[in-house]
Parts: structure tokens; sequence; C-alpha cells
């Protein structure tokens, strides 16, 4: 469709509406955690969550913003972040890896040449996500995940053959001692996020993460943006075979019991959450090289 400003943001409004009604994703007497980047994504999430709900008594709306200590990209984005905050006067906290893990992404890239940055970092910031979740009362944690996102994510995990993770998919799973993570951007293409934010004039920081390119959902992102532009739809495609295919996984796959990580309480899977694996493994390589040099 060709649209003017007005139906364009009309347009994506519709669906993230239709997304939040379809899975339930704000209730009454939600306290809700916006993930704000500064990119595009979460803060269209933010600005259209704030315009739907900002002044219902009954709902409550934060934002929390993770530093992972990527020189010359995240400050910027913060900044960005800080800013929607102030505009829509949305109380906003700040987290990071350095004094939270102590260590920050940047540093661990320097041990860990060998894995790409994206596996770490995904897996600290779901953990500190729901950690300041939990601190700050949060009932729902808001990301600002797409079409694009969520096409990737089911591509990537047939590609593994990791199908517990394509479960894992299913919007809103409740889990003990995790805050449930819902995405009212993803039936929404990340192109016309692009164009919602810049018509809505949103001080977003449209930098690219210096990382992205070094990930596996970076290749699988080009091959999906090529099979776009040839075949339109591909990507709403994709999650229509997924959505269709849900009802079988969760019946082969029923939900596994969480328990808690023996180091830091986190919930798990297994007896050590992965980040604290992640860690330790930083630890014992970091002073394995220290221990070369001396």
């Amino acid at each position: 469709m060709h649209l003017c400003d007005s139906h364009l943001k009309e347009d994506v409004e519709r669906k993230i509406k239709r997304s939040m009604r379809k899975y339930k994703m704000i209730e009454r007497g939600d306290t809700i955690a916006v993930a704000l980047s500064g990119g595009k994504d979460s803060m269209v999430a933010l600005h259209v969550l704030n315009s739907l709900f900002g002044n219902r008594s009954d709902i409550s709306i934060m934002a929390v913003s993770v530093d992972e200590g990527i020189r010359g990209y995240r400050k910027k984005t913060i900044r960005a972040a800080k800013s929607l905050c102030k505009e829509l006067d949305v109380p906003h906290t700040i987290v990071s890896f350095d004094k939270s893990f102590g260590w920050t992404l940047n540093q661990i890239v320097q041990v860990r040449k060998d894995k790409f940055p994206c596996s770490f970092c995904a897996v600290l910031k779901r953990t500190l996500l729901n950690r300041t979740a939990q601190a700050l009362g949060a009932t729902k944690v808001i990301t600002g995940h797409n079409l694009d996102d969520e096409a990737q994510s089911v591509l990537m995990n047939v590609m593994r053959g990791d199908v517990d993770r394509l479960v894992r998919l299913v919007p809103m799973r409740p889990r003990p001692g995790l805050v449930p993570r819902v995405k009212p951007l993803r039936d929404v293409p990340e192109a016309e996020i692009a164009l919602y934010a810049r018509v809505e004039r949103l001080p977003v920081d449209f930098t690219q993460c210096p990382y992205k390119d070094l990930s596996l959902r970076g290749e699988v992102e080009c091959i999906l943006n090529d099979f776009e532009d040839r075949h339109p739809g591909t990507m709403y495609a994709i999650m229509s075979g997924f959505y269709k295919m849900l009802g079988l996984l969760e019946e082969g796959l029923p939900q596994v019991e969480l328990r808690q990580c023996s180091v830091c309480g986190e919930p798990t899977f297994a007896t050590t959450c992965q980040a604290c694996k992640l860690l330790g493994d930083l630890k014992n390589k970091k002073g394995k090289k220290e221990s070369a040099t001396e």
C-alpha cells in the first residue's frame, strides 16, 4: 500500500492494537516495563503504549535501558531514550553490564574472540531485564521485537534444529520467577516501524550496533531481506506457518519445570543458569590469559 503519513500511522497502530488484543498483552492492574534501547523499535513501542495507556490510573508505565558497554554506540542510544522518557514523563531506569556483572560487552569480546558477541549479550541482557523488572515490581516486560525479528528467530531455530526454542517463541507463556515478556510490534514490519518513528518525529538514534553483522542473526536477516524483496510477503508467510504449527509443537514439547540457579537464584532449566555459566567461563578464560602473560 502507498499511504500518507496519517494513514501509515493508523495502519501501524492498528496492527499493534490487534496483537495486544489477540494475546491479551496488557491487562487491568499491569505495571509495564518497556525495554528501551533508544532504537526505533523500542521507542515506537513506548510511544504507542503511552498514548494508549498513559492516562489510565489502573496501568503504570516505566522504561528500563540496559547499557551493555558498547563503546561509541550505546551512550548515544541511551541519550535518545532519556529524551523520549523526559518528553513523555515516563520513569526511566538505567542498568549496566559493568555494575551488574563486572564486565562490559567490549571487555567480553576481547576475552572471547571465538564467540559471537550476541551470544553473550542476549543472555546477559535477558537476565538483567528480568532481574530489574522484578525489583521494580513490573508485571510485564515490553520488548520492541518486530515482524522481521520474529521471522528471523523462527528461521534461525529451524536451521539449528532447536525445536525447544521454537516453542519458547509462543506469546505469553507464564513461568515462575520470570516476568512475562510481550511483543506488541511482532506483526509490524521493521521498515514500517522506521517510517512511523520518522512520521512521529521520535528522537530515535538509527545507529546500528557495531556487532550486528558478526552474528548468525545478521546473516539470516540478509537472507530474509533478499527473499522479501524478490517474494513480498515471505516474512508474513513464515510467521503464519509457525502459528499453524504451534499446537503440535506445544503438544509434543510440554513446558519443562524451572528451578533456581545454584549461583544467582534466577529461574533456569539446568542447575546453573546460562548467564552464570557464561560469566564463570569468562572468569576462567581471563585467569588463564593472565597466568600465561606472567
